[in-house]
């Protein structure tokens, strides 16, 4: 079990998971509640359960011990996040979980492409491939015909 928990692919399956409940979960729960006001709640749940996390398992940090380049990317990292999850559950309140959760994940798509120009990430022909039925599929998935 130990290797399980130790493989990416572990906790990334783990996390299109828990992403696909939050889809299900949030476009129920923006039901007759404004949209910044659902990402305020869902925000402060994270925040404690966050907190909850670092304390059971002793990894609370000193500031002090985080470098300038990371908090800087850090705090640029939780703007970008915000700004996700705004545009998410205003999305979701006004359409159909099914059609806006494929488009959320052309993330996918430029997450490769930022890799690449950014980062110096490498893809092969399949992996370029797979990027691009990613992003036919979600609009396809997202079509309204």
């Amino acid at each position: 079990m130990k290797p399980l928990l130790m493989s990416w692919q572990f906790w990334a399956v783990l996390a299109a998971l828990f992403a696909a409940m939050t889809a299900i979960f949030a476009k129920v729960g923006v039901e007759g509640v404004g949209a910044d006001f659902a990402t305020f709640i869902r925000t402060w749940v994270v925040i404690f359960a966050l907190a909850a996390i670092l304390t059971l398992t002793g990894e609370w940090q000193g500031l002090s011990e985080i470098s300038a380049r990371s908090a800087v990317f850090l705090v640029l990292s939780g703007l970008a996040t915000g700004a996700s999850w705004v545009c998410y559950f205003r999305a979701l309140k006004l359409g159909d979980a099914a059609r806006v959760a494929p488009i959320d994940k052309l993330s996918v798509v430029l997450v490769a492409i930022f890799g690449v120009v950014f980062l110096g990430e490498r893809l092969s022909l399949p992996n370029w491939i797979g990027v691009c039925l990613i992003g036919v599929g979600a609009v396809l998935v997202a079509w309204r015909a």
